[in-house]
């Protein structure tokens, strides 16, 4: 009896000793891991002075209500400012658990506040950054713009490849840059998925499929970096994600949202906008209706809960 006592409080010493272990090293990793963190958001934060408002935000996203998010991915070279070539609009309401994601047409004509005249709407990023996009946007869809985050496009295959890559359904099969995509599921790198989603002139959708395959990046890259495989790997992926991305998002407003919308994220409602291809003077652009831009416009400020009288 004595003997298995002894058995028994040996195997509890152990079993303590591993669990001791596993706290100690876990804490020095959790720590490590929200410091990287931190600094990420950090070296990402940029803030739209005219816009932020560091009070009313917060309390915004505390009280869960609807919020707004304009997505844009850049390619910046060296010596060139770049054009938003991917505009996506999100719009996450908590009270209804959705998201309602809204791609915007790159050659999508409309006026560029500030600018005083019409052209392509990824020419606003172009002569005035962040904040002629913004504003440009918020003109366009007739809603409020609470929050942006912009994406180094070049540098988003450094994420990708951080993650180990992604995986998408493609729908049709093609070739470009010398890389073969079939269709079906597969496997892209960083610089696979880059190419991926550059592609338009040999789709039959033209920049309508882009913009779906843009999508598919997004959401196989957050599914990919939320997973418990990538948790290893935090510190790398926080290091690329804060040198590629820049935001006016704060550290305290990323932890609400991570919070108070959790389900809506789990909800992702694709919307389209309908042009029509037109020649101006030799350049292409995409003309869209009053009606159908009444239409966007509608469904979103219904999303934002813009009506209501609460």
């Amino acid at each position: 009896m004595r003997r298995r006592k002894r058995r028994r409080l040996k195997w509890r010493n152990i079993i303590r000793l591993f669990l001791f272990i596993f706290l100690i090293v876990g804490g020095i990793y959790g720590f490590t891991v929200y410091k990287s963190f931190n600094s990420a958001v950090a070296t990402m934060h940029e803030p739209l002075d005219d816009k932020q408002n560091s009070e009313k935000q917060p309390k915004a996203l505390k009280k869960k209500e609807p919020f707004s998010v304009l997505m844009l991915g850049v390619d910046e070279r060296e010596g060139d400012s770049g054009r938003s070539d991917t505009m996506i609009v999100l719009t996450v309401n908590p009270n209804n658990n959705s998201v309602k994601m809204l791609s915007i047409p790159r050659d999508t004509m409309t006026e560029i506040v500030g600018k005083g005249k019409e052209d392509k709407i990824n020419h606003a990023y172009a002569f005035g950054g962040v904040p002629m996009a913004v504003d440009t946007v918020e003109n366009f869809l007739d809603i409020p713009i609470d929050y942006y985050v912009k994406i180094n496009m070049e540098g988003f295959k450094d994420i990708i490849d951080t993650v180990g890559g992604i995986n998408v359904e493609n729908d049709l099969a093609f070739k470009i840059e010398g890389i073969n995509f079939p269709a079906g599921k597969i496997h892209l790198d960083g610089e696979e998925a880059l190419a991926f989603i550059r592609m338009r002139y040999d789709d039959p959708d033209g920049d309508f499929g882009r913009q779906e395959r843009q999508r598919q990046v997004i959401q196989a890259v957050i599914k990919e970096g939320t997973s418990i495989t990538s948790l290893s790997k935090a510190p790398d992926i926080f290091q690329a994600i804060g040198s590629n991305i820049k935001t006016n998002l704060t550290f305290e407003e990323m932890i609400s949202i991570q919070k108070n919308y959790k389900e809506a994220g789990k909800n992702i409602k694709q919307l389209t906008i309908i042009s029509e291809g037109k020649m101006i003077d030799n350049i292409y652009y995409g003309i869209v209706t009053i009606a159908e831009q009444q239409r966007i416009q509608d469904e979103l400020q219904a999303q934002l809960e813009m009506n209501s009288e609460s």
